[in-house]
């Protein structure tokens, strides 16, 4: 039944001879890797911080994702910030990887700052043309499926794909207060094509589906990301709802949470992702670590969708550093006329 239900998935999530639809990957503790969703985000710290996610999505669920995400970002001079993004997603036959360049315009505007951002990079798609399907599904839209006819088990065009990506994303924040951003990426919406089977079999390698291509179409994403802090418990305690929207213009995805956190050291709390998954999560500051501070984040996804008798949840955890806020005052050297004496 797993095997079934594995290959059902695979095809409705878009590996078809075109495909649509929402494919960047998610991530529930999407507040500790803004970078990731909005490259005007980069700098906005005012500290050079690094962050990596990990996350097992569905797990003992064949061919489930995993992704994992590196990034980093630095305030540059007083007006600008740069940051880097590599992140590599995985799903079945299905393997992306990208690496972003950010690079961001700051200016203070009332209590906050307000930030417009650019982001460039490169896109590697690849879909596994020697992957073979659990059952025989008798579907020549399925990548790799070892039927039709007289052909028996053929090998499908596979697709590796090398493509430039850019983003784009406006950015407000007051410090220790609130953050609102929208932004979106694959702007150039890039289609990606595949060798055919007419051109597989003229340069000689396996017979493949008659008349078959595999394209891979990037859908331009749409994100809006929100937090708000408020002060609770005496001031020893902080209450911060967190917010991420994210469209393709065909299908909307809501992600929500509140987490607490206690004395700047410990949060937990807990996320809720529309129609998909309730997770809880926890989190702690480790503060002078070297010349800065280390956070660390776990959460766990209790799966509401459908597929919640076939898998055990989802896991995914967080790393965070921190170097101290850099210190921007200017440095002002003076002359001493007695040095110009004879």
């Amino acid at each position: 039944m797993r095997k079934t239900l594995t290959s059902v998935v695979i095809a409705l999530a878009g590996f078809v001879s075109t495909s649509y639809g929402q494919q960047d990957p998610q991530f529930t503790q999407f507040m500790h890797c803004k970078l990731a969703y909005n490259p005007a985000y980069a700098g906005t710290s005012e500290a050079i911080c690094f962050n990596a996610l990990y996350r097992q999505q569905w797990v003992s669920f064949p061919g489930a994702p995993k992704t994992g995400l590196f990034s980093f970002d630095m305030p540059l001079l007083s007006t600008f910030g740069v940051g880097l993004t590599v992140m590599n997603d995985q799903l079945g036959f299905d393997n992306t990887t990208s690496a972003r360049a950010a690079f961001a315009f700051h200016r203070n505007i009332g209590n906050g700052k307000f930030s417009i951002g650019l982001d460039a990079g490169i896109l590697q798609k690849k879909i596994n043309g020697t992957w073979v399907a659990p059952q025989t599904l008798n579907d020549p839209s399925i990548p790799s499926n070892p039927v039709q006819g007289a052909l028996g088990g053929t090998n499908s065009p596979a697709l590796n794909k090398l493509s430039p990506d850019f983003g784009i994303g406006l950015y407000y924040t007051i410090p220790g207060k609130m953050y609102v951003g929208i932004s979106a990426s694959h702007i150039v919406a890039q289609d990606l094509k595949g060798k055919t089977a007419a051109s597989i079999a003229a340069s000689g390698g396996n017979p493949a589906i008659p008349g078959y291509a595999l394209n891979f179409q990037m859908a331009r994403h749409y994100y809006v990301i929100a937090g708000y802090t408020f002060q609770v418990a005496g001031g020893d305690g902080e209450l911060t709802p967190n917010v991420k929207v994210k469209s393709d213009g065909a299908s909307t995805q809501l992600d929500v949470n509140l987490t607490y956190m206690h004395m700047k050291r410990v949060w937990f709390g807990a996320s809720y992702r529309m129609q998909d998954a309730i997770a809880p999560m926890l989190g702690a500051v480790i503060p002078n670590v070297g010349k800065g501070s280390l956070k660390i984040g776990y959460s766990y996804d209790v799966t509401t969708s459908k597929i919640k008798g076939y898998s055990s949840g989802t896991h995914e955890i967080m790393l965070g550093y921190c170097f101290n806020k850099i210190d921007n005052t200017k440095i002002q050297s003076h002359g001493n006329v007695r040095f110009l004496e004879d």
